[in-house]
């Protein structure tokens, strides 16, 4: 699949077939697009978490009220910030750092077949400190990235709207 065709056709999934294991090297692959991301500097201010025990995905359905896809999708991903990673000139922009990370490994499982859902978590400071206690990390969950066979085709909701792009010749 190229780029443009995973951009398109790329969907928010909240019900995936259960069961479906995903091979460790396409989820190699879907991390290392992720840590390709553009970072202030090459900070590269994130980590990340992949969770498929099925306990702890019960938890983070407890403490995040929207991520209950988590019950049939195959794994989490949880991308977390590393403010600590960032100084000077480039401190403070580890969240859209990780927003790359995340657009990225979406991308890149979609293009291997799979449904995700991203999930935010950071600024809700809740949520955020819920789930530093389930990973026991000092890091800042900015999203849990549900992933999985999708058991669901919905339509799309993105479009283009020339009314929200200014030209300037």
């Amino acid at each position: 699949m190229n780029c443009s065709d995973a951009i398109r056709e790329r969907r928010s999934i909240r019900k995936y077939k259960e069961g479906v294991i995903i091979p460790d090297e396409d989820m190699h692959k879907i991390l290392e697009a992720a840590m390709m991301a553009p970072s202030a500097r090459n900070t590269r201010p994130w980590e990340f978490f992949v969770v498929t025990n099925r306990e702890i995905l019960e938890k983070f359905t407890e403490a995040h009220p929207y991520t209950t896809m988590l019950r049939t999708a195959s794994a989490a991903i949880v991308v977390c910030g590393r403010p600590d990673l960032q100084e000077g000139v480039c401190a403070g922009y580890w969240p859209q750092d990780c927003g790359a990370a995340i657009e990225n490994l979406l991308l890149q499982a979609k293009a291997l077949g799979y449904g995700t859902c991203w999930c935010g978590c950071y600024p809700s400071m809740d949520r955020v400190e819920k789930l530093q206690e389930i990973l026991h990390t000092q890091s800042i969950p900015v999203s849990i990235v549900a992933i999985g066979e999708a058991a669901e085709t919905p339509a799309a909701r993105g479009y283009f709207d020339p009314a929200r792009v200014t030209y300037l010749n």
